[in-house]
């Protein structure tokens, strides 16, 4: 900064000026499509500004364009970590409008999947938050169950990540009662391949059992790694706070809700699918910092492992269909439609066409692993949706970025950004 000299001899120093940055999106916190534009006072954040749309796609205009079941894949794209949540709310909303309500089977399947995604949601949280503000072993380790979880939705649907699995009026088919194994290679052989097979001998269910009483051993490790570590509490402890009040009238839901002590979870206050069967607790933070939102996805996942052998137990007592016999709205089997000249008609004219909702609207919300994802659905009667809007979590918390890193250094940034557990994908729709 160099001096200005006046007329008179008199020193003036030049003005101070902050620095403007661009944080993204090729930073590798910026989770691929986040240009978030900083002004800096030194190392200190003065304003934070989100520019987002880097990987808007238009989800909604398209879901307007086609039947209603042509649009559930869509869904799997827009949070690409938890995808069934996704599909959950907006096949509720098209279950609402056509007045039908799946087989009880089917709602337990829904149910276990539903916390089988905020497993894996959780995982990648905390394995590339960790790896974000340092910690590479958690990232190693996380990584290794949820390979787990995908194996799961792959299993059940034939794909790893965008599974098309749940319909309206049901699931696509039932649990297999097998598992894929691996085969032998030359670094994988005798004992180590029997290891690594072991649970997979009897049926997806036997799998997912195995995987779910075994897993809170697994987070064990992750606390063992994270909870006391010295680096981890002054990276996360006393930054970002938002206070309860502050979190409402932003419109935070999820783990940055109950991260700040309020006890608000969809899945008790307003259950769906099979919830008010399923015994467990909301964890809640008491400072809403990031190490509070730490503790409450980590503790989540041993709830959704409690609920998940909950329904174990209840699907492996109670076989059953799990797609409602409308064939207005759900095709025929294979079988029937070769047998039978009804069913060939309804098939032909469900997957030409589609089929009708009537006139009306709704909203369909679900506690997905991130917060409320809503699906506002408005039917004029035809074979395509009229109006489709998503209610992102993700959106709401992003808009908060300036008011939570305000006055942070600016490596708080990154810690803050892995605490809003953002993916672009619902944010820009």
């Amino acid at each position: 900064m160099q001096p200005t000299r006046w007329h008179r001899g008199q020193i003036k120093m030049s003005e101070i000026r902050n620095y403007t940055m661009n944080f993204g999106p090729q930073h590798p916190a910026a989770h691929g499509v986040l240009r978030l534009v900083l002004e800096l006072d030194g190392e200190t954040v003065v304003r934070a500004d989100p520019h987002i749309g880097l990987l808007h796609r238009g989800t909604e205009k398209l879901a307007e364009s086609k039947p209603f079941n042509q649009s559930i894949g869509y869904m799997d794209r827009l949070d690409y970590v938890s995808m069934m949540c996704s599909e959950h709310a907006y096949v509720r909303a098209i279950e609402q409008l056509l007045g039908i309500e799946p087989p009880v089977r089917a709602q337990y399947i829904r149910t276990m999947f539903d916390e089988i995604t905020r497993i894996g949601n959780h995982m990648l949280w905390i394995g590339s938050s960790g790896i974000d503000l340092g910690a590479m072993t958690v990232f190693l380790y996380a990584f290794r169950e949820r390979e787990q979880t995908i194996d799961m939705y792959e299993a059940v649907s034939g794909t790893r990540m965008h599974a098309n699995y749940y319909r309206p009026g049901g699931v696509y088919r039932d649990l297999p009662d097998t598992m894929p194994r691996y085969k032998e290679t030359p670094w994988t052989k005798g004992k180590k391949l029997k290891q690594r097979n072991e649970w997979r001998e009897g049926s997806l269910l036997d799998f997912i059992e195995a995987f779910a009483r075994d897993f809170p051993s697994k987070v064990d490790e992750y606390e063992t790694l994270l909870t006391n570590n010295r680096i981890w509490k002054q990276r996360t402890v006393g930054i970002g706070v938002l206070s309860p009040e502050r979190a409402q009238q932003l419109g935070c839901t999820g783990p940055m809700l109950r991260g700040s002590g309020i006890e608000w979870d969809l899945r008790k206050k307003q259950p769906y699918a099979m919830y008010h069967e399923m015994d467990f607790d909301i964890p809640v933070g008491i400072n809403g910092d990031c190490y509070d939102r730490y503790l409450v996805r980590v503790e989540e996942m041993r709830q959704s492992a409690s609920i998940i052998l909950q329904c174990v137990d209840w699907l492996r007592a109670n076989p059953g269909h799990v797609m409602l016999k409308n064939f207005k709205v759900i095709p025929p089997t294979r079988e029937e439609m070769k047998d039978d000249m009804e069913a060939l008609i309804h098939h032909f004219k469900l997957f030409t066409e589609g089929y009708s909702v009537p006139k009306g609207q709704t909203y369909a919300a679900v506690e997905a692993p991130k917060g409320e994802f809503g699906c506002y659905m408005v039917s004029d009667g035809a074979n395509k949706p009229f109006r489709v809007h998503l209610r992102a979590p993700g959106f709401a918390h992003l808009s908060a970025m300036d008011e939570l890193v305000k006055g942070h250094m600016l490596a708080d940034v990154v810690a803050m950004m892995g605490t809003l557990d953002i993916v672009f994908g619902e944010v820009d729709r």
